[in-house]
């Protein structure tokens, strides 16, 4: 995974997770002029608040910036991992261990800040500990937790964003 900036926020340069038909799909809803994402050439290093990611998208003359993250978190039974020690999860026995991933987005004025919704989805799997051999398969199973959740969250990304125009919009839907 390549990411961008430092502080806060970063930006994932590389798209493991979302599809073009995700972004095809979200691009016909109703009242949207496009979907545009950031990367790094409008984007300053540092990146400590929204703000950093508001200017970045007015650039583009975007109204309104959808900022979306991945929480990913590593359990066998009831101990945590960090993702960075989850190899040595293979050395467990007989442990079943759950991936879990949230990922959640915010639809944030362009201009102000203002935040005009959120919407949240959660998707997890669960593995015996002899999968954790090797990192590939760690990260396999991040990534693919990760696209679960994503897929979950585009249709609740549609939902957030329906109620937006109906109690935004001049031209309601």
């Amino acid at each position: 995974m390549n990411s961008f900036g430092t502080g806060r926020y970063s930006v994932i340069t590389t798209r493991e997770v979302e599809s073009d038909d995700d972004f095809i799909r979200l691009s016909k809803l109703p009242q949207l002029a496009g979907i545009a994402p950031l990367n790094r050439i409008l984007l300053p290093v540092d990146l400590d608040s929204v703000k950093a990611l508001r200017e970045a998208s007015a650039r583009l003359k975007a109204d309104i910036l959808l900022i979306y993250t991945f929480d990913t978190t590593f359990h066998a039974g009831e101990q945590k991992f960090a993702p960075l020690n989850v190899i040595s999860l293979g050395f467990l026995k007989n442990k079943q261990v759950t991936v879990t991933t949230t990922v959640s987005a915010a639809f944030f004025d362009v201009r102000t800040e203002y935040l005009y919704g959120l919407s949240e989805a959660t998707a997890q799997e669960v593995k015996a500990a002899s999968v954790w051999s090797t990192s590939d398969a760690v990260d396999d199973l991040r990534i693919n937790t990760e696209k679960a959740a994503f897929q979950k969250l585009v249709p609740e990304i549609e939902k957030t964003w329906l109620g937006i125009v109906s109690q935004y919009s001049n031209n309601s839907i």
